[in-house]
């Protein structure tokens, strides 16, 4: 491997953000899941939630081509749920609050949102929202202001939007200007996974996540 990606390697591993992640429930479109893990790896996410509460949803496996995320899909783990206690069980093993993406009466402007805390962003359904299953187990509700006729944006869009807002709070409080959280050996971990997916990128086309 050349010089120039070794170093890559090291930088992407230096920024990514242990304490930060999306939840996507009951999303129906893969290209909407492909743009935002495109989006999550470049604000130093690793990781996201697929979480699949509607019947007709669930599967054993869910599959991203690689054109879908662009390629990003083999750099941002993912963890397929179809169970909402079982999803909220293991996101609060790492995540001091899960927040999700409603309209309505008392939900809070995102600029006001403290997105430097360990924290899970929930965005629902792209027509219905975050299912009545899964609403009681959230943490806080935050909305994106518009002033427009549109009341909400395509999932993907409010996705990347909040996510910069995040990257906005933590770059300024200096969390990509040095390695952040992971400690040598999990940094070493991280960068032999990288690898290990650069060695086998031509032989695998196709992403598949299996349910958790």
């Amino acid at each position: 491997m050349q010089k120039k990606r070794l170093d890559k390697f090291n930088a992407v591993v230096n920024r990514r953000q242990p304490d930060l992640t999306v939840v996507l429930e009951n999303v129906t479109d893969m290209h909407n899941i492909g743009a935002v893990i495109r989006t999550a790896d470049s604000v130093g996410v690793g990781e996201i939630y697929i979480l699949n509460t509607d019947a007709h949803l669930q599967t054993e496996f869910v599959k991203i081509g690689k054109r879908t995320s662009m390629g990003s899909g083999k750099w941002v783990e993912a963890h397929y749920f179809t169970d909402a206690d079982l999803c909220f069980e293991k996101l609060r093993n790492k995540y001091s609050k899960v927040l999700g993406a409603m309209l309505g009466e008392g939900v809070s402007d995102f600029h006001h949102i403290d997105l430097t805390e360990p924290t899970a962003l929930f965005f629902g359904n792209e027509r219905r929202g975050i299912s009545t299953v899964s609403q009681p187990l959230l943490d806080g509700k935050f909305m994106i202001p518009q002033v427009g006729m549109a009341e909400s944006l395509n999932i993907s869009v409010a996705c990347a939007v909040t996510l910069y807002e995040a990257f906005r709070q933590r770059n300024a409080k200096g969390f990509y200007e040095a390695p952040y959280q992971l400690n040598e050996t999990q940094r070493k971990a991280l960068f032999d996974v990288y690898f290990e997916k650069h060695k086998a990128r031509d032989r695998r086309a196709v992403k598949s996540w299996k349910q958790e």
